[in-house]
């Protein structure tokens, strides 16, 4: 039953970042040069890289006790809200400017 539970937090994680990653990339086309841009483009690669790792977490080596994996998808899936978060603060940023 924990095992179950860990795959739903964990796939849970996933879909959560790839949506995030999906809206940056719709924003990153709406965001005009300069500094702006240059702080999306870091914000949306390292989405990118968060994503990476997600992927690869059913790699790593399998952690001895069973409660650090519910604790690795939780912090996973708290991670990918946190972002959805601020990349919806973003585009509503961008919206209220008109761009």
């Amino acid at each position: 039953m924990m095992q179950l539970l860990i795959i739903v937090i964990w796939l849970s994680a996933i879909f959560v970042l790839f949506v995030a990653f999906f809206r940056a990339l719709t924003l990153k086309r709406k965001i005009p040069g300069g500094l702006v841009k240059q702080s999306w483009k870091l914000l949306y690669y390292l989405i990118g890289l968060l994503g990476v790792g997600y992927l690869t977490m059913p790699l790593f080596p399998r952690l001895p006790d069973t409660s650090r994996d519910l604790i690795v998808g939780i912090i996973s899936l708290a991670g990918a809200i946190f972002i959805v978060k601020v990349i919806n603060l973003f585009y509503r940023i961008i919206k209220e400017v008109g761009l």
